[in-house]
């Protein structure tokens, strides 16, 4: 059904005169390959208004995906063709020579200009990196919610969305300790925010890196993608690509996290560096689903072999990180 409303739509578009365009999302990889993501989309034949003061979330949402468009990737000088999926998303493993740290693929469709997709360059001595949960680690978001999700989602001008206290602190300080940290940020959300979230992420000055999100769309076999399958999938790609690195995962107490990392834990031991939970406040619980904790002083809960650090905010959890050997190196 979903995909016959999108043939119906498109086609009366280009009708009107709507040209495609390429979304670049941040991708990764390594020397020698790299992950590049996307989507291409329909646009009206119209000049490029003024832009907007205020943003809305419903308008990332009013869009018409163009499927199977064949895309072209250039990564180091090797060129790649892909096709889009159902969903206007290009998701694809390429190949091409980037020097570590930050470089860019050149995507190009038909009728359109190469735009450039960032992508982070993980240098292959690295040995430590961090794992992000968005909502309510990172932004204040009230998940899972849903009138309140969604009120900030689609109504609220995304420059009301409000940051966790000092958690960008925490991630600059935990990049600085440790010179070529790659930070990936791993949400339930949607591809459609992604580049709201990547403004968010500037904007209060949290370490630039890769959004993992996912389609909301409807699958063969279900109505929804479940949000909590996305995050296992991911990790445990993650886990495949980059073999030798150990990871700092960071997620708060209101959804999934600690159910999602401490099975990751158990089944990739090797690939775990600790877990930190950023745990709400009695009200934030409230409003995320979750059952209020007895306090907010910070501790430390040793699980399944691997440190669990919990603290209600970046402050706190700093308190507990900073004289380990996550931070203090040894000679």
């Amino acid at each position: 059904m979903e995909d016959a409303v999108h043939e119906i739509v498109e086609r009366r578009l280009r009708g009107r005169g709507w040209k495609p365009y390429i979304t670049a999302y941040t991708g990764y990889g390594a020397p020698g390959w790299a992950r590049v993501m996307g989507r291409v989309l329909l646009a009206p034949p119209r000049p490029i208004r003024r832009k907007r003061e205020k943003i809305r979330g419903w308008r990332s949402f009013t869009t018409t995906p163009v499927s199977s468009a064949l895309v072209r990737v250039e990564l180091g000088g090797t060129v790649t063709e892909a096709r889009t999926d159902r969903s206007g998303y290009l998701d694809v493993l390429v190949k091409g020579d980037l020097d570590p740290g930050w470089g860019c693929a050149r995507l190009s469709t038909e009728g359109t200009d190469p735009i450039e997709a960032p992508i982070r360059v993980i240098d292959p001595s690295v040995k430590f990196g961090v794992i992000s949960d968005i909502d309510d680690t990172v932004m204040v978001t009230t998940l899972p919610r849903p009138l309140l999700a969604a009120w900030n989602t689609f109504v609220l001008d995304e420059h009301a969305r409000a940051a966790v206290p000092g958690m960008a602190v925490l991630y600059e300080r935990l990049v600085h300790a440790n010179p070529g940290t790659p930070v990936i940020y791993l949400s339930t959300g949607a591809w459609n925010v992604a580049p709201a979230l990547t403004r968010f992420l500037s904007r209060h000055l949290y370490p630039a890196g890769p959004i993992l999100l996912t389609d909301w769309g409807p699958t063969p076999d279900r109505w929804f993608r479940s949000g909590q399958e996305h995050k296992r999938k991911s990790l445990h790609r993650l886990a495949e690509e980059f073999p030798d690195v150990k990871w700092l995962l960071i997620g708060d107490d209101g959804q999934h996290d600690q159910e999602i990392y401490s099975e990751f834990a158990r089944e990739h031991p090797d690939n775990v560096a600790a877990v930190a939970i950023r745990r709400l406040s009695p009200a934030q619980a409230v409003l995320a689903g979750a059952i209020p904790g007895p306090s907010e002083t910070a501790e430390v809960v040793p699980s399944g072999g691997k440190t669990w650090f919990s603290a209600p905010d970046g402050a706190g959890l700093w308190s507990l990180l900073r004289d380990t050997d996550l931070v203090t190196k040894k000679d």
